[in-house]
């Protein structure tokens, strides 16, 4: 399984970003982050049918994620973007269901979002 993680970048505090990750096949799908100097940290996942979607509580009301099922490709938007948002962001997919515990089996990349105040 390949995936590609794409849409990071530099926005100041309060900007939007939305990231987009291509994936080779059809898999429950999550994001995750990993900001300097700390452990990865789960961000949001969505099922294969793209009906049931899970956040994190500091990201809830400020992040969505969807997916296009014709284009494999799942998307996060941000908005209201602060600073502690910082991270290197990741796309995974798993095998079975979707889950915001569980381990994930492939990984993409990772794109870089930078936040400033």
């Amino acid at each position: 399984v390949q995936l590609q993680a794409s849409g990071g970048g530099s926005v100041q505090s309060g900007g939007s970003l939305r990231l987009s990750c291509a994936a080779s096949g059809h898999y429950p799908m999550g994001w995750f982050r990993q900001a300097p100097g700390k452990e990865r940290e789960f961000v949001a996942a969505i099922s294969r049918s793209g009906g049931n979607t899970y956040y994190a509580d500091s990201v809830k009301g400020r992040f969505t994620i969807s997916r296009d099922t014709t284009k494999n490709t799942v998307y996060l938007q941000m908005n209201s973007l602060k600073p502690e948002d910082t991270a290197v962001y990741y796309c995974a997919a798993r095998r079975g269901t979707v889950s915001s515990v569980l381990p994930y089996d492939y990984w993409g990349q990772g794109t870089l979002v930078t936040v400033s105040s």
